[in-house]
């Protein structure tokens, strides 16, 4: 089992990094875990076949995380993949994701391959394999917007972190946060690895935070090419001991669990 980093960007576009997504991979099954802009290329670049790719897990609609998932589709199309392929999502957001794939003309009697709908909710475990679960609780990232629901009623304000339980090994996965209480959602499990994105918090003020985290290790991920330079400044004044619980993901990056 092993966890690879397809992507470490923010959403802001770089020519350095792709927009954060990953690969739980195992040997029975691949799950990747968002599918923002570029995805297709972002996979073929780290020679990550997509017909490979058994689910995908949305955590939120923002573009960076979703919108390459019309084009990931065709891509699949056009290499006529057959296995079905299974997206897990919040059950607030399966008939926004239906009609944008409906919308970007990806027309299930076109399609020789199924999508799998798997719906979720909160404190729900969902079993992808026996040795492979995860449950979900929404964040406070999208809550600023709020305020315009009242003109959009039909808005989805969800974003999910997420626990993983991967061969008894915890993984924790932030996706995008909104405060430092997003950090201790999962706060009466004690992970084994903390997959921090690092954008929305102001650096030395996430630094603070993450020395409070129950974990072996924590990777760094979602984070700007102008951010960088202030979190590695910042990384520069830890102890040794801090530095080695941490580290910055890379694009390609590959954990093995």
């Amino acid at each position: 089992m092993k966890i690879i980093f397809v992507g470490t960007g923010s959403g802001q576009t770089s020519l350095n990094q792709f927009h954060s997504s990953l690969l739980l991979s195992s040997k029975n099954y691949q799950l990747l875990i968002d599918a923002g802009d570029g995805i297709s290329r972002a996979l073929l670049f780290n020679k990550i076949d997509i017909n490979h790719i058994d689910g995908i897990i949305i955590s939120h609609l923002h573009p960076d995380h979703v919108s390459g998932l019309p084009s990931l589709l065709v891509q699949m199309k056009m290499t006529v993949r057959e296995k079905p392929l299974d997206i897990f999502i919040h059950h607030s957001l399966v008939n926004i994701i239906k009609d944008l794939l409906l919308h970007s003309y990806i027309l299930p009697e076109r399609m020789k391959f199924e999508v799998h709908y798997k719906p979720f909710k909160d404190d729900e475990q969902i079993y992808i394999l026996k040795n492979i679960s995860f449950l979900s609780r929404q964040n406070s990232h999208l809550s600023k917007l709020q305020k315009y629901k009242s003109n959009h009623p039909s808005l989805s304000l969800y974003c999910a972190s997420i626990l993983f339980d991967v061969e008894y090994k915890k993984i924790i996965y932030t996706s995008d946060i909104g405060s430092k209480e997003d950090l201790f959602l999962f706060k009466e499990f004690s992970s084994d690895i903390f997959l921090c994105e690092a954008t929305h918090l102001e650096p030395l003020f996430l630094f603070e935070e993450i020395k409070k985290l129950e974990t072996r290790k924590i990777y760094l991920t979602h984070y700007s090419d102008k951010n960088l330079e202030k979190l590695s400044e910042i990384l520069a004044t830890m102890s040794s001991r801090q530095k080695l619980k941490l580290e910055f993901a890379v694009d390609g990056l590959i954990i093995k669990i």
